[in-house]
């Protein structure tokens, strides 16, 4: 009976990948079925940025083999084998994969199903990701949806593009990068002046003001993801005599969640007419390590491609052999989930129950 139920749990999510994959292209026109939203803009970091570091003067990039190995496009820029999460998100939307501002500036028709602003090692924080030299963070990502506003309205015109925002979804993942590449930083001196519970407030209020300037730019559907168990990914596990993930790294970032959704219910409170949803990424994320096997995934510990302890020591070098099963890992790299989970955690928030998305799943918040 155990046996049946995985083999039928593992034969639901291989139908989920292939659904989501039919016909997937970079660019790629709309699905066959009709769009349940005009658009849908992305704000984020490394877990969701698909190219927009790829021109700038980084240390965080990803536009070389082996990222993209499993992509239709090959590397694109985007921290994974294949797909994010946001591209399962956009496709079960029937949506085209939603282009980089990178690529997606130069011509304004590129933005009519919405852009990316993501930045890998970005943060909420602007100082945040300094080791990492260039990248986009969470404000200028704002100001470079503000800049693409005039050549939206040459597209749509004032009153459709007004329209036309405050139907698309704005998906914002913030909030790793304040913590893994800021407080957790050792030439940073962020814990020396806040604890756990100060930092994720001092989070917190700057995420609400960035938010509502969103909203003031015509913004009404948001779907705000929070932080996965960030003490078990790879390059924390490396760091460990036993290999068990943190708790302390765990504890650390569970006030930047409680905040996180106690901001929502603000939000939708203070707000007129927005529809503010949490995608509890922590509690699929440990669904899915602790059920790992009912899930298919078998390697839970260590990255799939990487050097060092865990394969998190060094993160995925170019041209590097990643391991040949990658659909029964968790993790890609020192830091980033498989596509197999991504599109796990995609589907989850378009269409879960109360544990995956609360106080709606993104397929709700596309229909209200």
């Amino acid at each position: 009976m155990a046996d049946s139920r995985f083999l039928m749990k593992k034969l639901f999510w291989v139908v989920v990948v292939l659904a989501v994959h039919g016909n997937a292209q970079e660019e790629a026109g709309v699905s066959g079925r009709p769009a349940l939203v005009p658009a849908m803009f992305v704000f984020g970091d490394s877990l969701i940025d698909n190219g927009n570091n790829n021109n700038i003067a980084s240390f965080a990039k990803a536009n070389y083999l082996p990222y993209g190995i499993d992509f239709s496009g090959g590397p694109t820029g985007r921290f994974s084998n294949g797909y994010t999460m946001v591209d399962t998100v956009a496709e079960l939307l029937g949506l085209p994969l939603i282009p980089p501002f990178s690529e997606a500036q130069s011509s304004g028709d590129r933005m009519r199903y919405g852009v990316n602003f993501a930045s890998a090692a970005a943060g909420i924080l602007d100082n945040t990701g300094g080791n990492f030299v260039g990248r986009i963070p969470f404000n200028q990502q704002i100001k470079n949806f503000e800049n693409s506003l005039d050549q939206l309205s040459t597209i749509l015109g004032a009153a459709d593009l007004s329209q036309g925002l405050a139907k698309s979804i704005f998906f914002i993942g913030m909030g790793s990068n304040d913590y893994l590449n800021n407080y957790l930083m050792p030439n940073y001196d962020t814990k020396n002046h806040y604890n756990g519970q100060q930092y994720a407030d001092l989070l917190t209020k700057q995420y609400t003001q960035a938010l509502t300037r969103l909203y003031n730019l015509g913004a009404r559907k948001f779907a705000i993801a929070g932080l996965g168990a960030m003490g078990c990914i790879p390059s924390i596990l490396a760091q460990s005599d036993t290999g068990a993930c943190s708790d302390e790294v765990n504890e650390l970032i569970r006030p930047f969640n409680t905040n996180t959704k106690m901001m929502v219910n603000r939000l939708n409170a203070n707000l007129p007419g927005s529809r503010f949803t949490f995608i509890d990424i922590g509690n699929t994320f440990q669904d899915l390590l602790v059920n790992s096997e009912s899930y298919g995934f078998t390697v839970v510990n260590r990255g799939c491609c990487g050097l060092g302890r865990n394969r998190g020591q060094v993160t995925c070098l170019p041209m590097q052999a990643p391991c040949p099963d990658r659909s029964r890992y968790v993790f890609w790299d020192a830091y980033h989930p498989t596509e197999a989970v991504n599109v796990l955690l995609g589907q989850k928030a378009f269409s879960g129950g109360s544990e995956a998305a609360h106080p709606f799943n993104i397929q709700q918040l596309a229909n209200m």
